[in-house]
C-alpha cells in the first residue's frame, strides 16, 4: 500500500518536471487546450450559479411581496371598518339631528333618554332600561315617546336608570282616540307576532263607528299617564267583536319598537291643565 501511494507520488512528480520543462510554445498550446476542455464545464458551472442567484432573488422578492400584500390586506380591513364606522356615525348624526328637531319643536317639556338595555330574559321585547332616573327628573307612570310616537311608559325608576314598560306589552294599556271617526276606545299591547312583528289592539271602539284601515290612533288624555294627543299608531283591521257590543281594531305602532336608541320622557307637570287666572280684587 505504501509503495503503490509513493509510487503515485513518483509519477505525479515526474509530471511536473516534464511540464515545466515543456517549450513555451508548448506550454501555451496545452494551457489553450485545458482552457477550451474546461469551457464547457465552466458554462454549466456558470449557468447553475446564475439560476440559484435568480431563484434566492425570486424567494426573497416573494417574500418581500407576501409581506407587502399583508399590510395592503390590513389597510383595507382597517379603512374598510373605518368606513363603516363614520357611516354609522352619519346614521347616529342625522337620527340626532332629527330627535333635536323633533324635542325643540315639542310643547311638551321632555327629559332626552339613551337606550342603554333591552328587556329581561323571559321577554326581551317587552321593555327597555334607559340611562336616565331620577336624578334627571324621571319619575315613574310617565310617558315614554320617539318623534315616530308613544312607545309606552315608566316604571321602575333609580337615580341614574329608569325602565320602560312597551306599548305592546299586554300589561300596558292607554286610553286612545280615533280622531277621524271622534270614537274612544282601550288600546294594549298584543306582543311580537310570529314574523317578529310588534302589535297592539285597539278594544272597546262604537260598534257603529266607521273604523278603516290607515286611521291614525291617538292618546285621549282620559287616563292618569298618557297625555292627550300622542301618536300611537294606525288600524291595520278592524272587525266586531264576539259579543256584538263594540267593535276591536289592531294597531300598527308608529314607533319602531325594535330600533329605539333615543327617547324622550315627557315631564309630568305638562299633563296638568293649565291653572285659572286669578281675577284681580279691588283695593
Amino acid at each position: 500500500m505504501r509503495e503503490n501511494r509513493f509510487l503515485v507520488w513518483i509519477v505525479l512528480g515526474a509530471v511536473f518536471l516534464i511540464v515545466l520543462n515543456l517549450p513555451l510554445p508548448v506550454l501555451r498550446r496545452a494551457k489553450m487546450g485545458l482552457r477550451e476542455g474546461l469551457a464547457p464545464l465552466q458554462r454549466a458551472l456558470s449557468g447553475l450559479t446564475h439560476g440559484l442567484e435568480k431563484r434566492l432573488s425570486d424567494m426573497r422578492h416573494a417574500g418581500d411581496l407576501a409581506e407587502e400584500n399583508r399590510k395592503m390586506v390590513e389597510e383595507l380591513t382597517r379603512l374598510r371598518n373605518e368606513a363603516l364606522q363614520l357611516r354609522a356615525l352619519e346614521r347616529e348624526n342625522a337620527d340626532l339631528r332629527v330627535q333635536l328637531g323633533f324635542a325643540q319643536r315639542s310643547e311638551r317639556a321632555l327629559v332626552a333618554c339613551e337606550v342603554i338595555a333591552r328587556g329581561d330574559i323571559s321577554s326581551w321585547w317587552q321593555t327597555v332600561r334607559l340611562g336616565e332616573g331620577s336624578a334627571e327628573r324621571v319619575t315613574t307612570n310617565l310617558a315614554v315617546i320617539t318623534h315616530d310616537g308613544l312607545i309606552g311608559k315608566t316604571t321602575d325608576v333609580s337615580r341614574h336608570t329608569s325602565d320602560v314598560l312597551l306599548l305592546v306589552d299586554p300589561n300596558c294599556k292607554a286610553s286612545a282616540r280615533l280622531p277621524r271617526v271622534d270614537s274612544f276606545g282601550i288600546v294594549r299591547g298584543a306582543g311580537v307576532s310570529l314574523r317578529g312583528e310588534a302589535a297592539c289592539r285597539m278594544d272597546f271602539i262604537d260598534k257603529d263607528a266607521d273604523v278603516r284601515p290607515g286611521d291614525e290612533v291617538v292618546t285621549s288624555g282620559l287616563g292618569p299617564v298618557f297625555p292627550a294627543g300622542l301618536l300611537i299608531g294606525y288600524v291595520e283591521r278592524a272587525h266586531r267583536a264576539e259579543s256584538g257590543l263594540y267593535q276591536s281594531a289592531d294597531i300598527v305602532p308608529a314607533a319602531d319598537m325594535a330600533a329605539l336608541r333615543y327617547v324622550f320622557v315627557v315631564q309630568a307637570e305638562d299633563r296638568q291643565p293649565p291653572a285659572e287666572p286669578v281675577a284681580e280684587q279691588d283695593p
